[in-house]
């Protein structure tokens, strides 16, 4: 066999078959399979804060208040492996598509490896820095302790989500999207349980307060770190020994992805600060009712964060496998999709906006203003949609400057002017109508943007 023929032979042994039908079966139908778990999984994820926020209230407003100052923090930790698992979920989709397993195998174990140490580094940072950060940002000198007991064992057990987080991204780059659904549904389940039992010392357990919680959180990630570990190296064996030889290049691969997709993430909640400080000025009531109102749009966009994490993995492996007309024709259909979808969510909410305003607050002031927020700011929901759609899918392009520079845009161009226009024509109003202005214009603008890149890889028909 000459030695052509075994570099043939060889690839097509190491090409894995289109297990979860990526790459073959009809666009639809593998975008439903892949959305309705994440759905689910963020569902999960949504209430793991809920529960924890629920458990630590009942001790009181200072242990409420002490955790709450702890957000910023640990979502800017998150920020880093949200930004490792985007890099590791396209890169390994496209060696997926292009049938190299050994690649996607060993690519998923450096980018863990690279999450682990990165997180390992920032936790410990974080340990030595817990009061004089803490005290920057606001902290008052009676919460200090009560931060400083939650936040030492949360920056020791975070290594232990790590991999639960990067690992499942790798999983749902196969193309399967439940295991990773259902680990966090279990880890969810187990943070419940444990949650009040730790806090309040239940049974034969300590009473440990808001240690407590943290520790409850540790042993649930820890539980999903073993499931996620399990999954990778037994049925997807998607981990392999490190290659020295090769793990500055795909380290350097990854961060070329994940830190522009990391800095992405960050710009959501800071765009956000800016916008409550928007409404501050607006007064009290304005900042309750954008509050509450952000509690139930979470509920109303969850489908379309699913859809767009759906999307990335979708992409990636066609274009591994060299399929860009395939990518590209599920974009269009997703864009097309959360157009429509999110409009008869609206249809149907306008009916129900009084009732809901009605069920977060006894204020009528704030009940007029959540009111108003929800049969305004939900018709533009469509677009904020393709906005988002367009983002994962140029990450999943490996172009990832151009979906932080679309985020950006969004967030600095055009909601934070025009909510800030709003308000000085019409108050609260005009700023949730300047909201709703910025997610259309964005929407259309992303979507040309599509079209446009559609036509440069030489494809006009979607």
């Amino acid at each position: 066999m000459s030695a052509e023929q075994q570099s043939a032979e060889s690839r097509t042994a190491n090409i894995r078959p289109d297990k979860h039908g990526l790459l073959s079966d009809p666009i639809s139908e593998v975008l439903r399979r892949l959305t309705v778990p994440m759905v689910f999984g963020m569902v999960a994820i949504l209430m793991f804060n809920l529960v924890d926020t629920f458990f630590i209230s009942l001790l009181g407003t200072e242990a409420l208040a002490a955790v709450s100052f702890t957000f910023p923090v640990t979502f800017a930790l998150n920020c880093i492996t949200m930004g490792v698992s985007v890099g590791i979920s396209t890169c390994v989709g496209r060696l997926l598509g292009q049938g190299k397993n050994d690649s996607a195998a060993r690519f998923a174990s450096h980018g863990l490896l690279l999450a682990v140490i990165l997180m390992i580094g920032a936790s410990s940072l974080g340990t030595v820095t817990i009061a004089p950060l803490f005290s920057l940002i606001g902290a008052t000198p009676e919460l200090l302790p009560i931060i400083s007991q939650y936040m030492n064992i949360w920056y020791l057990a975070i290594p232990l989500l790590v991999i639960p987080m990067a690992g499942n991204s790798a999983i749902r780059a196969t193309g399967d999207a439940k295991t990773p659904a259902k680990i966090m549904m279990l880890a969810g389940l187990i943070n419940g349980i444990l949650d009040p039992l730790l806090i309040f010392g239940y049974g034969p357990f300590p009473e440990l307060g808001v240690k407590g919680a943290a520790i409850a959180s540790g042993i649930s990630w820890a539980f999903a770190l073993i499931n996620s570990l399990y999954i990778l190296i037994r049925r997807e064996k998607l981990l392999a020994w490190p290659q020295l030889a090769r793990i500055r290049k795909d380290w350097l691969q990854v961060m070329q992805i994940g830190t522009p997709a990391g800095l992405s993430n960050a710009m959501n909640p800071l765009s956000g600060a800016l916008l409550m400080s928007l409404l501050a000025a607006q007064g009290t009531t304005s900042v309750a009712a954008y509050g509450a109102a952000m509690r139930i749009e979470s509920l109303l966009v969850i489908v379309i964060m699913a859809l767009s994490s759906a999307l990335m993995p979708f992409i990636a492996q066609n274009l591994g496998a060299d399929n860009p007309r395939r990518a590209f024709h599920a974009l269009f259909i997703t864009m097309r999709f959360a157009i429509v979808f999110q409009l008869l969510v609206f249809i149907m909410m306008v009916p129900l906006s009084w009732p809901l305003s009605s069920l977060f607050s006894q204020d009528s002031a704030v009940q007029q203003q959540i009111w108003h927020y929800l049969i305004v700011v939900p018709v533009s929901y469509g677009m904020q949609a393709v906005c988002m759609l367009l983002i994962s899918a140029l990450n999943a392009m490996h172009k990832p400057m151009h979906a932080l520079v679309w985020n950006l845009l969004r967030l600095f161009v055009f909601l934070l002017p025009a909510a800030w226009l709003g308000s000085q024509l019409n108050g609260t109003k005009g700023l949730f109508i300047g909201i709703a202005v910025a997610n259309i214009v964005s929407g259309i603008s992303a979507y040309f943007y599509a079209l446009r890149i559609r036509r440069q890889s030489g494809l006009y028909a979607s």
